[in-house]
C-alpha cells in the first residue's frame, strides 16, 4: 500500500501442509517508511464472515495481548510480527489473515491498515481400519454362484486417504463402477451396477442352475442328507455336465470354478463433523467357494500422514462344524434345555470363520418343540421338554458363503422325581399324547457333517 502518509506492504510466508500435533509458525512481513502502530493477526471463520482475533500487538504501549486464553491454547510471539501455534488440531485449519497499523505522517490520528493472509491446511491421518463383509449373515447357494462384498471402512482422516485391496499379497487389478450414477469411484465409461458372474458362465449352464432352484426359486434344501428333487427336466447337451440329485462334499458345478475373477471397486465419502471422513471402499466379485476359501485379502490405505500404509486383512473361511454344549447336562422332564454354539471345531489354531456364518437349528425327523421347522441363532431354547423327546437328535448348521457344515447331538431326558408322575404325565401329554417318561443316563452324541 502507498500514500502519501508513506508506505506499508505486508505478506505473509505461505505454509506447507501440517499434520495434528505439529507447531505451526505463522510469519508476517512488512516493509514501511511509517512509525508501526499495531499487529493483529486474525483467524477467519464461517467462510469469511467471521475473524476472530488471535494475537495483537501494540506498539504504542510495546505490550502483547492474546485473545485466545478461552481456548486453553498458548501463543508465543517470537518476533513482532510471527505467531507460534503450537499443537495444532483440525479445527486450527483454515485461514489466518495479519493485519498492520501504521501511523499517517500528518497526524497521529489516522492510522494506515494493510493485511495479508494464509491458509494452514491440517492434515489429520486415519484412526481405524477395518475390513467386514456386507450383507451378512448370508446362505451358501450350492447350485448358482452368488456375488460377494468386502467393505473396508476407514475412519479419522483428512484428507481422505486412497484406499486399495491386495489378495495374497498382490494389489487386485479392480473396474471402477457406480452406484446409481452417484459419485464415488465411478469413472467414465463405466456404466452403473451390472450383473457380476464368471468368466466361465454362459447363458446354457445358468438355465441348467437355474433349474436345480426349488419350484419357488429359492436355493435346494441346504442339508446334504435330503436334498430337494429337481422339479425341471432339462436335456444335457455338449456345453453342460449333469448335476446329480445326491450332492457331494466339495462337489460344484463347473461354471463356479473361475481362476480369473474380475473384481468390481466402488467407493463413498462420508464428511464427519470434525472436519475429518469416512471413506467405504467395496469390492465385489463372483464368489468360488473352492478357490477363494483361505484366501488372504487385504485392505491398505496409502496417506500424506502416514509414514507407511495402514492396513486390516481377513481371511475368508468356511465354517468347521459348530462345537455345542448343553445345559442342563443332565436334563430332566420339566426343564428348559439350552443347546448353545460355543465356537468351532478348527484345526488350526488361530483360524476363524469368516464372514460371520448363519446358524440355523432344525430336529431331524420332526418339528422343533413349539411346532416350527427351524429357528435360526446361535442358541436353542427348548422350554419344559417332555418325556417324549428322550432321543431326539438336533442338527445345527452352519452356513456362510463359503460353505455349510452340520452337528448333530442328541437329547436324553431323565425322570424328573421331584414332578409326581402325574405332572410328568401332564407335561408328556401336552406335546404327544401323555408317553410316560423315561430313566436313561445322559450323553450327547456329536457328529459333524462338512460341505464346503
Amino acid at each position: 500500500m502507498f500514500s502519501h502518509a508513506g508506505y506499508l506492504t505486508v505478506t505473509i510466508e505461505p505454509l506447507p501442509a501440517v499434520v495434528v500435533g505439529d507447531t505451526v509458525t505463522l510469519k508476517c512481513n512488512f516493509k514501511t517508511d511509517g512509525r508501526l502502530r499495531e499487529i493483529v493477526w486474525f483467524r477467519v471463520t464461517e467462510g469469511g464472515t467471521i475473524k476472530q482475533k488471535i494475537f495483537t500487538y501494540d506498539a504504542m504501549f510495546n505490550t502483547n495481548y492474546s485473545h485466545m486464553e478461552d481456548y486453553r491454547r498458548r501463543e508465543d510471539l517470537v518476533y513482532q510480527s510471527t505467531v507460534r501455534l503450537p499443537e495444532v488440531r483440525i479445527a486450527d485449519n483454515g485461514p489466518y489473515e495479519c493485519h498492520v497499523g501504521i501511523y499517517d505522517r500528518a497526524t497521529r490520528e489516522k492510522v494506515v491498515l494493510a493485511s495479508g493472509s494464509v491458509f494452514l491446511d491440517v492434515m489429520a491421518p486415519p484412526l481405524s481400519i477395518s475390513v467386514v463383509a456386507a450383507d451378512t449373515p448370508a446362505p451358501f447357494s450350492r447350485y448358482r454362484a452368488q456375488n460377494f462384498t468386502l467393505m473396508c471402512i476407514v475412519s479419522g482422516g483428512k484428507p481422505a486417504p486412497v484406499v486399495y485391496f491386495k489378495r495374497d499379497g498382490e494389489v487386485i487389478e479392480v473396474i471402477p463402477y457406480s452406484l446409481g450414477g452417484g459419485e464415488g469411484g465411478g469413472s467414465a465409461g463405466v456404466r452403473g451396477p451390472r450383473p457380476l458372474i464368471s468368466r466361465d458362465l454362459d447363458d446354457t449352464k445358468l438355465r441348467k442352475s437355474l433349474s436345480l432352484l426349488d419350484v419357488d426359486g429359492k436355493p435346494a434344501r441346504l442339508y446334504t442328507e435330503s436334498p430337494a428333487p429337481n422339479t425341471a427336466r432339462f436335456e444335457p447337451s455338449p456345453a453342460t455336465e449333469i448335476i446329480p440329485e445326491t450332492v457331494v462334499s466339495r462337489e460344484f458345478p463347473r461354471w463356479v470354478q473361475s481362476s480369473d475373477p474380475l473384481y468390481y471397486f466402488h467407493n463413498t465419502l462420508v464428511p464427519l463433523k470434525n472436519g475429518t471422513s469416512e471413506v467405504r471402499a467395496m469390492l465385489t466379485w463372483t464368489l468360488n467357494p473352492q478357490l477363494d476359501n483361505d484366501a488372504l485379502f487385504s485392505c491398505e490405505v496409502k496417506h500424506p500422514a502416514l509414514s507407511m500404509p495402514m492396513q486390516a486383512e481377513v481371511t475368508l473361511a468356511a465354517p468347521k462344524g459348530p462345537r455345542l454344549s448343553m445345559t442342563p447336562t443332565r436334563a430332566k422332564v420339566g426343564d428348559t434345555v439350552r443347546i448353545t454354539v460355543q465356537g468351532f471345531q478348527v484345526g488350526a489354531v488361530g483360524n476363524e470363520v469368516f464372514p460371520e456364518p448363519l446358524f440355523t437349528w432344525t430336529r431331524v425327523g420332526g418339528r422343533l418343540l413349539d411346532g416350527s421347522t427351524e429357528r435360526d441363532g446361535k442358541e436353542l431354547v427348548l422350554e419344559r421338554v417332555p418325556a417324549e423327546l428322550n432321543g431326539s437328535m438336533y442338527r445345527c448348521t452352519a452356513q456362510n458363503p463359503l460353505g455349510s457344515t452340520d452337528t448333530h447331538t442328541r437329547l436324553i431326558v431323565f425322570e424328573n422325581p421331584s414332578m409326581r408322575k402325574g405332572a410328568q404325565s401332564q407335561i408328556n401329554a401336552a406335546s404327544c399324547n401323555g408317553i410316560r417318561g423315561l430313566t436313561v443316563m445322559a450323553m450327547i452324541l456329536t457328529v459333524t457333517l462338512e460341505v464346503t
